[in-house]
């Protein structure tokens, strides 16, 4: 018998890694996991430490060859390797390749007068025009500042600024760090025409090229596995290793995003979304991203608190938390049996303040409408449906500036298997909602990238065609539609009551 071909897709996002072995028609052959810590050491504070993306990698890695083994599947097979990671995250590493400080995670607030001091000398139309996305907390960007400012012990220590991935290519194949340009570029310091580090902005900084990893296109090249790494995990000697990059881009690849009338959304810690374009164009409405087939762009929309916000909820107010199994299947029967809004709760889900349309740090969290006859059940739907809403302001927006429609969304990530989060989108969007076969875009892109780079497809968009798999759909109600409607106008006016009330509750909360 012939083994099988397959292709590794690994994807380290903020809560773990996933390594997934793909056959040539996009199914997973055999998948390990592994944990990534982290940790909130003090107000707007988000940490991981880089030797633990590693460590997890590995782990992953090794399980992943330990069930292709339990098959009777040789690690032979596997032809090639691509890994999708999660974006914006920054590490400071030294000239022994070591962490000198802790990674700062894309959650991490930290630089919030940065952003307006550099914006002020820089300019925020110019930033946005070079980097695809306004001046805002989520890129690195502003995170070099802030440590050149307040550590600049360890900004003189850190030999290479690294995003996830140069750094997990690094320890995987040695040499110098490498990285491709769609895990780059969410960093907010490459310009988006010529996809190199932005000149302009460096010299702002006062940051060498030097210090930064060398960019590569998607599907190229970056070095082979060390006999060492091989022999620990299990994989072939001499694995190839390609460019990915930002678990965004990838997932939007591995739902086969390649036109412009479908949008994924990855409902995930976050909720992404995002439309293929094969122009540049930057707008407030939504941030614009290199697109993982090479070619394009990605016209992303972001809402920091996703599934993030579901897990805080049941941690913090309901009864044992999520140390109670059957909790979210619990609290989901019961919000299916709820009315559109919550019995008049609305829920603004900024609570790690707000991206795209806003571009608000200081925006939070607001309840509108909470009474003493609603039950956590009311608060866990008002949270989806203000997800929901945000998500289909969000498509809407950028249809009326694009000038066309989009003709229907394909759902990833965990919160694609909750039944009510998928009829709530179709009904509010009155748009079908089609949901992908794998929850695991992102690590398929990856493994799709890795396709083309072993030689299997002529590209990665043919790649991305042969191996996305049949998707079931789920069709808009046509009778909730209306009332959706209504519910989302009054959504739309929740930003603009509270915006100021939220201002002042932040300013007040800095000055201890």
């Amino acid at each position: 018998m012939v083994a099988e071909s397959l292709v590794i897709g690994l994807d380290s996002s903020t809560q773990s890694t996933k390594a997934i072995a793909w056959n040539r028609s996009g199914e997973d052959i055999a998948v390990g996991r592994a944990d990534i810590p982290m940790s909130n050491p003090g107000l707007d504070r988000f940490e991981q430490n880089p030797v633990d993306w590693w460590l997890s990698c590995k782990k992953a890695l090794t399980a992943c060859v330990a069930e292709l083994q339990s098959k009777g599947l040789g690690s032979s097979s596997i032809e090639g390797l691509a890994i999708s990671n999660q974006r914006e995250t920054l590490g400071f590493i030294g000239r022994d390749n070591k962490p000198v400080y802790p990674a700062m995670v894309w959650l991490d607030e930290r630089c919030r007068e940065q952003v307006e001091t550099f914006t002020q000398q820089f300019g925020a139309e110019e930033i946005h025009r070079i980097t695809g996305r306004p001046p805002d907390i989520t890129p690195c960007l502003y995170r070099y500042i802030w440590l050149r400012e307040n550590e600049p012990d360890i900004w003189d220590q850190t030999a290479c600024f690294v995003d996830v991935q140069a750094y997990l290519v690094q320890h995987l194949c040695g040499g110098e760090f490498r990285t491709g340009w769609i895990s780059a570029d969410p960093m907010g310091i490459v310009d988006m025409v010529s996809r190199t580090w932005s000149k302009p902005i460096l010299q702002a900084l006062g940051l060498d090229e030097s210090r930064l990893p060398e960019l590569h296109a998607p599907g190229s090249l970056l070095g082979t596995i060390t006999p060492e790494n091989a022999q620990e995990t299990g994989l072939p000697a001499d694995l190839p290793v390609f460019a990915a990059g930002g678990d965004g881009q990838c997932a939007g690849l591995g739902t086969d995003c390649t036109s412009s009338r479908r949008a994924y959304i990855n409902l995930g810690t976050a909720v992404v979304s995002g439309v293929w374009s094969p122009e540049y164009r930057y707008s407030r409405s939504w941030r614009t991203e290199l697109a993982a087939q090479g070619e394009g762009y990605i016209y992303e929309n972001c809402l920091r608190s996703g599934a993030f916000l579901l897990n805080w909820f049941v941690d913090q107010f309901v009864a044992h938390g999520k140390a109670d199994a059957t909790v979210f299947n619990r609290l989901e029967k019961a919000a299916e049996k709820l009315p559109i809004g919550s019995d008049g709760l609305l829920v603004q889900p900024y609570f790690s303040g707000v991206m795209d349309p806003h571009w608000d740090t200081s925006a939070r969290g607001v309840m509108l409408g909470l009474s003493g006859s609603h039950n956590e059940a009311h608060i866990y739907r008002a949270i989806i449906e203000a997800m929901t809403l945000d998500s289909v302001m969000s498509t809407e927006d950028m249809e009326h500036e694009l000038g066309h429609k989009i003709d229907h969304y394909l759902a990833i990530g965990g919160g694609a298997q909750s039944a009510l989060w998928r009829e709530m989108l179709a009904n509010a969007s009155g748009k079908p909602v089609l949901v992908s076969p794998t929850i695991e875009a992102s690590a398929l892109g990856a493994g799709m990238i890795a396709a083309c780079g072993a030689g299997w497809f002529p590209s990665i968009t043919e790649a991305a065609h042969a191996m996305s798999g049949d998707s079931t759909v789920v069709e808009p109600d046509a009778a909730r539609y209306p009332r959706y409607r209504e519910l989302l106008e009054i959504y739309r006016k929740m930003y603009h009551a509270t915006a100021e009330i939220n201002q002042s509750l932040v300013a007040f909360a800095a000055d201890k």
